[in-house]
């Protein structure tokens, strides 16, 4: 992704982990040693992916409603019929593959939302270019819920996505008046490192 290009090595080591292999093997999410696909039918299976400090996709679900209807009753073949294909599924509230490859669909970001990296949260949702994928995000919700619920609760996110993007910009100017100061000098290096390892203005 262009907005990582810059990171030093210990940033992107776990995004290459995962991106050079799921997005062109089966046995991501198939399991190699088991592929089943009513395993890869478990939101479980993009945890393996989608978690930490990077993107907290999987602890976002799991502590949502979503996700605790999803942990009470996923033992529960009435509830969740794994057996079943995703496009005939009728589960009691959805799975991460539910929504995100629905009627089974390969393309998991085919459905997804048109949220980006910090930084990028700035730019237009209401522009043209995002109303088709932001109108079939809605219509994937409208499984269960009505449009306008599923409308504002997608316009509660911009609004949110569109705080933390002036924070974070207004934080990035801060940094940079201190640079021009000369009072960006490195910390110690037993001071601050960030959350990989790496010292702050190093």
């Amino acid at each position: 992704c262009a907005w990582s290009i810059e990171r030093p090595p210990g940033d992107t080591a776990g995004c290459t982990f995962c991106h050079t292999s799921s997005e062109e093997r089966c046995s991501t999410c198939h399991q190699r040693h088991q592929f089943d696909p009513a395993v890869a039918r478990h939101s479980e299976q993009c945890m393996a992916c989608h978690w930490g400090k990077d993107h907290r996709d999987w602890e976002a679900y799991d502590i949502s409603i979503h996700g605790v209807v999803y942990q009470v009753n996923k033992w529960n073949p009435t509830e969740f019929d794994f057996s079943k294909k995703l496009s005939d599924a009728d589960y009691v509230g959805p799975t991460c593959q539910y929504c995100h490859m629905r009627g089974g669909h390969h393309n998991v970001q085919r459905l997804s939302t048109v949220y980006t990296s910090m930084g990028m949260s700035n730019a237009d949702r209401g522009a043209p270019l995002w109303k088709e994928k932001r109108d079939t995000w809605v219509s994937v919700c409208d499984d269960c819920h009505s449009p306008r619920f599923a409308r504002e609760n997608l316009q509660a996110m911009d609004e949110a996505c569109k705080d933390a993007g002036l924070k974070y910009t207004e934080t990035f100017k801060v940094a940079e008046n201190l640079m021009l100061d000369g009072m960006g000098e490195p910390m110690p290096k037993d001071l601050a490192p960030d959350w990989s390892g790496q010292h702050i203005w190093s």
